[in-house]
């Protein structure tokens, strides 16, 4: 008998699913993006990175590898599912796969220092009922295959870029945050189905469209950011996360590949993401003086290194 989390949530069926059904339509999710035993799930997430630029071109300019560990808990005084997670992209060469230290851009033809994502934490909550998150969500079903369909559009809001134009010029494409990002979430039907199953291995395509990273140091020249990515939630864990990220991560992030994995508290308050992890590092480097006028990424002879880690920002 499998053994799941406890509490549940009043009705909770382990299957067989009713995807029409609110509540089995989020157990079906639950158990494609996390394990419904409480255990943590490892998640990698190999793709490539393109800048678009309009009227000049299609670069691609980076492989990238994703690492993204999640574990997920019933709150009964909340009505929903705390989704407690942490992940990193890394830019990677193209052609050796290693992850970079330093990139020259095509576009501006400067050396810069990389600056990976690294989102601890980015935390979700799915409500049963109500708000963002909350189900039942779109979906298709051909044969054997269900895939969850979720395009999550950030409209640019005022005050939702902590880098702003007027603060950092050479760091911000506009003063709003605004991406894109596609998810294609697919698995088995029959596995979510099965009521012994806690979890089931998942693949999900991942799109996403994105102003300039702060690291490019392009200003407010038009484009976007294109990544696309085949996401997979591993079946041995940190095993199957590739050598060399392994190695990298375990050097510079080893939280990712220590028990329990996914982080352990819960809050509402402060979410790392790629702009307020930039500006940490920006504003430090401002205040060290280890600036070149206003670039903070560049590759300067007899220029410090600012490339945040997590001892350094």
């Amino acid at each position: 008998m499998a053994k799941f989390i406890d509490p549940l949530p009043p009705g909770f069926n382990p299957g067989p699913l009713d995807m029409e059904v609110p509540l089995d339509n989020q157990v079906a999710m639950m158990k494609l993006s996390a394990d419904l035993s409480g255990e943590p799930v490892i998640g990698i997430f190999p793709g490539k990175a393109w800048i678009w630029i309009p009227d000049e071109g299609n670069f691609q300019v980076f492989n990238t590898y994703g690492v993204g560990c999640s574990r997920v808990e019933f709150n009964e005084e909340e009505e929903g599912w705390r989704f407690y997670h942490r992940e990193a992209l890394y830019y990677t060469d193209p052609e050796t796969n290693e992850v970079l230290d330093t990139w020259v851009n095509p576009i501006t033809g400067m050396e810069v220092e990389v600056v990976h994502v690294v989102n601890d934490p980015v935390q979700r909550f799915y409500p049963l009922k109500e708000g963002r998150f909350a189900p039942p969500y779109p979906y298709l079903i051909n044969g054997d295959n269900l895939v969850f369909q979720i395009d999550v559009f950030r409209p640019p809001a005022p005050g939702n870029n902590p880098i702003t134009r007027k603060d950092y010029p050479l760091h911000s494409q506009q003063d709003t945050y605004q991406t894109g990002e596609l998810w294609a979430i697919h698995g088995s039907k029959s596995a979510l189905d099965n009521p012994e199953n806690t979890r089931v291995p998942a693949h999900t395509a991942w799109g996403r469209i994105s102003m300039w990273e702060p690291f490019f140091e392009m200003g407010n020249r038009p484009g976007v950011i294109v990544y696309h990515s085949q996401a997979f939630t591993t079946q041995n864990g940190v095993d199957d996360i590739d050598p060399k990220i392994r190695a990298y991560t375990e050097k510079h992030h080893p939280q990712f590949l220590e028990y329990p994995y996914a982080p352990t508290e819960w809050g509402e308050g402060f979410q790392e993401n790629h702009w307020t992890y930039a500006q940490k590092i920006i504003d430090k480097a401002r205040a060290d003086g280890a600036t070149v006028g206003e670039s903070v990424f560049g590759v300067y002879e007899g220029k410090p290194r600012v490339r945040g880690q997590p001892d350094s920002i």
